[in-house]
């Protein structure tokens, strides 16, 4: 067999082995399978415009933005009310403690001044008795005497320092009988002057700041 008859025979064993294709011309497009578009069923809603959808979707932006500041305006005036609320009850709590000191202030110097009086009355109490021997020194002393002389400028001055101090004595003789004021030891009768009238003093009594310190003893007339 000569090379050519080979060659040939090769060549067709070659080509029953690749498939055939048919030509291609230039300008014959590639076919391409053409979509249909599916028809919307009936149960499916149309779709709405892209401007309606963008409208409505603003709207309930805005509206959810209207409700939010609603809500949120009302939260701050019930917060702003409760700040209030909080406000006066602390101003009321202040001033009832402010009035609640201000009592207790008084109060106390109140009580300190009860306790000065009371403590300057005991005081001026244990001293009385001293004037009251003063008193009957001197009146046993003779007139001209030296030495009772200078007892009499001891006791004015002793008096005078008791005046000062606030302690005076009480007018009892040709005054009319108090027992706020008097102690009745004895009653006469004596028509010479009126009734309920002290006519003698046999202790002499004493005030301290309009407070009684030991009251007169006194003799009064029926």
């Amino acid at each position: 067999m000569s090379e050519e008859n080979r060659t040939a025979s090769e060549v067709q064993e070659e080509g029953k082995d690749t498939p055939e294709t048919e030509p291609v011309t230039e300008n014959q497009e590639p076919e391409t399978e053409e979509t249909v578009p599916e028809e919307p069923s009936e149960d499916s809603g149309q779709e709405e415009p892209a401007e309606e959808t963008e409208e409505a979707a603003a709207e309930e932006k805005t509206e959810g933005k209207t409700k939010g500041s609603f809500f949120g305006k009302k939260k701050k005036d019930k917060e702003k009310e409760k700040l209030e609320q909080q406000v006066e009850d602390l101003t009321d709590r202040l001033k009832r403690s402010m009035a609640e000191f201000d009592n207790f202030r008084k109060r106390t110097e109140k009580e300190k001044a009860s306790m000065y009086i009371i403590g300057a009355r005991e005081i001026v109490e244990k001293i009385l008795p001293v004037a009251d021997n003063f008193e009957r020194g001197l009146a046993q002393a003779a007139e001209g005497d030296a030495f009772a002389d200078g007892m009499r400028m001891i006791y004015k001055q002793f008096m005078t320092t008791l005046d000062e101090l606030g302690v005076k004595p009480i007018e009892a003789v040709g005054k009319e009988f108090d027992p706020n004021f008097h102690n009745a030891v004895m009653h006469v009768d004596d028509e010479s002057v009126g009734e309920n009238i002290v006519v003698e003093e046999l202790q002499r009594g004493y005030t301290y700041k309009d407070f009684v310190v030991r009251h007169s003893m006194v003799k009064v007339a029926n």
